[in-house]
Parts: C-alpha cells; structure tokens; sequence
C-alpha cells in the first residue's frame, strides 16, 4: 500500500518525538536552526520551514527576506531564512546539505542554477524533505514550484515595452543573473520570439550575457556592446540589477533617452533612473509575497492536504493558482513601474 506524503511525514515527526532529544544532540552546528529543531522536539509538533534565496546580498532577496520574517512573527511558525550572500551554485548547494543535516521538514528555495541543485535537492527529498522551489519550473527534484506568472507572457512584456520604444529597429541585449537560471532564459527566449514575429527589423547581438546579479558586470558589457554596435537601440534585463549596470553604461555614454531599457528590478535600486529617464520601465514581483507562497505550500504538503487546481496558497495575487505538473502559477501578478508611479510607496523596496 502506498503511503501518502504527509501521512509518512505524520508518522515520521511521531517517531521522531520520541527520538528527537538524542538524535539531535548529535548534530553539527548552532544557532537559529538548531533551536528551532530542539523546540519541535520537544514537544511533538510544528514545522521547521527554511527559506534560502540564491543569494542575500542584493535587495531584491533581502525583501523575500522582509517577506519570511513577517510570516514567522504572523504565524509564530519556525521559519527561517538564509543562504550564501552571492550569487554561487557551489555555496547554495553547501548551505542546503547543512540544512539536510539538521533535518529541517521543508525547503523553499531559490536555485541560483537549477540544474546545478538537482542533486543536493534529490537528497533532500530522500531524507523525506519537502522542497518547494521558485524561479525554477524545469526541476525534477521538487514537491511543487511556484510561480507569479508565464515566464512566457513576462517576456513578451518586456519586448513588447522595448519594441515600441525604439520603433522596432535597431540592436538589442539580452542580460540573465545566470546561464542556469531557467525563468530568466525562458523570459529572453519568450522575447526573442516575439521580436521574431513582430518587430522583424529588430535583432539581438550575440548570445545572452550572464552578470551573476552583479551591477558592475551589467555596466562592463553594457559598454563593451554599445561601443562594438552603435545602432543598438534596446536592454532587456533579467536579474534585478541588470538594468541598474545598463542604466549606469547609458548615462556615461551619454545615451539617455537613445536605448531603451526595461526589465525585472525594484525601485529602490532602479527609481533614479526612472525618475531621469535612463530606464523607460521595470517590472517586478514581490518576492516577499512569493515567500509567504511557498511557505503555505509546504505547510499544505507536510499536513497531507490535496494540491490542484485552483488551491489557494492564502497570499495576495496567489489566491487560484493554476496547476500544470508541479508548477503552479499565479495569473501574471507582476507591477510595472514607470515615471508615473515610481513614487508609490508601496513600491519602494
């Protein structure tokens, strides 16, 4: 007879009340994940729910980590939040093997290479983890991932911002945080594409560029294009400090207001550049919201609840997800912010 998930992690946190004082006595290292284990030991119930960004250095992730703080304080759920503070699969991978031995319930996590996390997360999931993911609709070794929207329909947005703006003529560049990462290569894909059937008289220069979410690398390439194609014209960016290096390259070669710039970022970042005109616009999801998100799914999958179609992950903009596979998408809950709402306070972050 099968047994389902949750039922085996029902019995699983019986036995492990009964065991949990010595066995825990014998794990490695300190600190707020291993008193969160020893409380739920203790008494028999309650989650241990660890949260890791693909890094916690930039500010898009130190929002995410606003987001689990808020839920821990709302919710009095052990819930905890870390990783590496740059951009390193190798890192990522070591900080989730930690986390398998300290035998946290689940993971929600953000993969800075999702292929380059499969393995450590097929362990996770062997020693009865559950493992939710974002940003990372191509994995195998996951419960569930959840999602804001269609990469798809994400990366015509942009391209369809980039087109008009630059009359649908002219060279474009195409910058992801990292050649692993599946939802930035799926957003320049879904761009590309459309710029293939709408705007004809548009092309992209070379291959995609990487810049590991670093502000620096953006700038350096963003120079390196422009003085090698003069007619370029637009600046797609993936990660959230893409187009801040881009915006920064254009206002140094004195082309504000001649190549277009837009893309995933957030205002506290990229509103400047807004504001003067160096960045046309920026999308973006709360990844706060997107926390609280996984968090609810896991809890759902460690009590043995039924996920499908239509559940509601209790977040604003997750409320009817809908369910292909294990991926679970909202209903393109993302924001654009132009000069014209740049100031709205609630988009500060």
């Amino acid at each position: 007879m099968r047994i389902s998930r949750g039922v085996s992690r029902a019995i699983t946190k019986g036995l492990a009340a009964v065991l949990a004082v010595g066995s825990l006595a014998t794990l490695a290292g300190c600190g707020e994940l291993d008193k969160a284990a020893e409380q739920k030991s203790a008494s028999g119930k309650g989650y241990t729910i660890a949260v890791v960004p693909k890094m916690t250095g930039i500010t898009w992730f130190q929002r995410m980590e606003t987001g689990v703080n808020e839920y821990a304080k709302e919710t009095g759920e052990n819930v905890t939040y870390g990783g590496p503070a740059t951009g390193d699969n190798a890192q990522q991978v070591a900080y989730v093997e930690d986390l398998i031995a300290k035998k946290v319930d689940a993971i929600c996590i953000v993969p800075f290479d999702s292929k380059g996390m499969e393995d450590v997360l097929k362990k996770a999931r062997d020693a009865g983890i559950v493992v939710i993911s974002h940003e990372a609709s191509d994995m195998t070794n996951i419960d569930y991932d959840v999602e804001p929207f269609t990469n798809k329909n994400y990366g015509e947005h942009f391209m369809k911002i980039l087109g008009d703006a630059s009359n649908g003529k002219g060279k474009y560049l195409r910058f992801v945080g990292s050649l692993g990462s599946k939802s930035h290569n799926e957003f320049v894909d879904a761009a590309q594409a459309y710029q293939e059937k709408n705007y004809p008289d548009m092309q992209p220069i070379g291959d995609r560029i990487e810049t590991k979410d670093d502000v620096a690398a953006a700038k350096a390439k963003t120079i390196e294009a422009i003085k090698a194609n003069p007619d370029l014209t637009a600046i797609e960016g993936s990660a959230s400090t893409d187009v801040v290096g881009a915006a920064q390259a254009v206002e140094e070669l004195g082309l504000t207001g001649k190549v277009a710039i837009t893309g995933t970022s957030n205002v506290s970042i990229a509103g400047k550049y807004i504001k003067n005109g160096t960045i046309n616009s920026i999308s973006f999801w709360d990844p706060a919201l997107s926390a609280k998100a996984m968090i609810n799914l896991a809890k759902l999958v460690l009590d043995g609840k039924k996920v499908e179609d239509g559940v509601d992950l209790n977040v604003d903009g997750y409320n009817k997800m809908t369910m292909d596979g294990k991926v679970l998408v909202a209903q393109d809950a993302w924001i654009d912010v132009t000069k014209d709402n740049v100031d709205n306070p609630d988009y500060n972050f």
